[in-house]
């Protein structure tokens, strides 16, 4: 730790200027403070700033940038990376930060950056509004926005930085700035997918749509012995679903949950969820079509609130646990990538993993590929393979698991990523999300905000050439 990281008394200071709290090792709080959602983080931070409003987080990234300290920047804290957090530096903490207010008349919602998907949908469904807003509630909006946002709404209403109107922005030095069409429309451009790297957003303004507050929603579950025939129902019916379903297709292991029979728990299963974002009767016709071949080991499809279905899924992503991702958007489902799919779905290496194959297009494809940072709007499909234990001392298999199972993928690459789903894994992989012309266009944006590269700790541009296969926190690529 450097000498810089220990002055004590620049931090007593900081703590007296500010409204929040700091949290330093000494702290009882402070193994919780330091902790993101991926166990596999495990990061000891100069000091922890629980920000209670703007200007504590301009007096924490001062600190950090006189004191030359790196400055993590947690949100949700749910990033697979666990960007969120650092060794020897600063968190700014914004959790405390999650306010949600709604304007009905207007459809329009405003954020604090610490609010989680849960908040944000509980305010605007009170209204029967909604944004796209990931695939759990848990998920922090201000990453979710920054790096895209997939989601159960996204056929219907784009990906959720598609719905982002205006955001404001506290840059390196300190300035808090707006950004919409009408104040810097290439900075707006910007947050739509380039993640943190251009400032800490402190306010997001977000349109919303009419969803309901009940829907269809659900799953429908087959054996994995299933798992081809699942896909290729997927992949034929896929082109006549309208634009209101978003099928996700989820390979795990059963859980105890009512709706299976429990000779089925512990068991691998193929799962297609998603949910109506129109007429319940509508629905059920459409939902008819897509789960209603086979035969099925279990069926939770039912009308209930949309916020109950975006907690559906919460018990299977508790924080704490080891983690490994990886992911590609594809181009196809032939029958070799089904093959592949349908092999590693009847071998999970722990009951607590999943791979994922989610539908794109619908209103994602409408958005064109250079009107946001968040590329590859005509990829039909995302995997995202998210492998999850307990014990660190298996990791080894696991990632290596997981990673035969992305490099056999790679025949269906769509040849691109989507860049929420990324580990730490290195510069190229970050040019791979986002392509040359969106990278060369995001880092003109880089050197105009952040020319020292303050806002380093996500999935990095960097404001000039950097070697590649560098690392946000100097760990082995994954």
């Amino acid at each position: 730790m450097s000498t810089a990281a220990t002055d004590t008394v620049g931090i007593d200071r900081l703590a007296d200027h500010i409204r929040g709290e700091v949290v330093r090792p000494d702290h009882p709080d402070y193994d919780d403070a330091r902790s993101v959602w991926n166990g596999s983080i495990d990061r000891y931070p100069t000091a922890v700033v629980r920000c209670a409003d703007i200007e504590d987080i301009r007096q924490g990234l001062a600190f950090a940038r006189t004191n030359d300290l790196p400055v993590a920047v947690r949100g949700g804290g749910h990033n697979v990376a666990g960007f969120g957090t650092c060794d020897d530096g600063i968190v700014l903490d914004l959790r405390r930060l999650n306010q949600v207010t709604v304007d009905p008349a207007r459809r329009v919602a405003t954020a604090g950056p610490g609010t989680i998907g849960a908040e944000f949908d509980e305010a605007t469904q009170a209204h029967g509004l909604a944004t796209t807003m990931g695939v759990m509630s848990t998920t922090g909006v201000a990453g979710l926005t920054l790096g895209g946002g997939i989601g159960w709404l996204q056929r219907a209403y784009g990906l959720t930085c598609d719905s982002l109107l205006a955001a404001e922005v506290l840059t390196a030095d300190g300035e808090l700035v707006r950004a919409s069409e009408q104040d810097d429309p290439e900075l707006l451009w910007g947050l739509k997918g380039g993640g943190g790297n251009l400032g800490i957003v402190t306010s997001f303004e977000f349109a919303l749509h009419e969803v309901g507050p009940d829907v269809l929603c659900g799953l429908t579950a087959w054996s994995a012995d299933d798992t081809a025939d699942v896909l290729r129902h997927l992949r034929d019916i896929g082109p006549t679903l309208p634009d209101e379903i978003t099928p996700i297709v989820i390979c795990r292991t059963a859980p105890p949950a009512p709706f299976l029979p429990e000779e089925v728990h512990g068991q691998p299963i193929v799962a297609v969820a998603g949910c109506y974002a129109g007429p319940i009767a509508e629905g059920e016709e459409v939902l008819a079509g897509l789960r209603g071949f086979g035969n099925p080991v279990g069926d939770a499809f039912a009308v209930r609130p949309y916020t109950a279905f975006q907690r559906m899924f919460d018990a299977s992503w508790d924080p704490g646990f080891q983690n490994h991702w990886k992911a590609e958007y594809l181009a196809h489902l032939d029958e070799d990538a089904i093959e592949v799919f349908a092999r590693y779905a009847v071998g999970h290496t722990s009951p607590l993993s999943d791979f994922k194959i989610g539908m794109m297009g619908g209103a994602i494809a409408r958005v064109g590929e250079t009107a946001t940072a968040c590329p590859h709007r005509d990829a039909p499909f995302v995997l995202n393979i998210n492998t999850r234990w307990e014990d660190p001392e298996e990791s080894a298999r696991h990632v290596a698991h997981t990673r035969r199972l992305f490099e056999e993928a790679q025949e269906a690459s769509a040849g691109g990523v989507y860049v929420n789903f990324l580990g730490d894994e290195g510069a190229d992989r970050v040019r791979h999300a986002y392509g040359e012309d969106t990278f060369a266009r995001l880092q003109a944006l880089k050197r105009r905000w952040d020319p020292d590269n303050v806002f380093r700790l996500n999935q990095n541009i960097p404001p000039v050439a950097d070697r590649a296969g560098t690392s946000a926190h100097g760990v082995t690529p994954g």
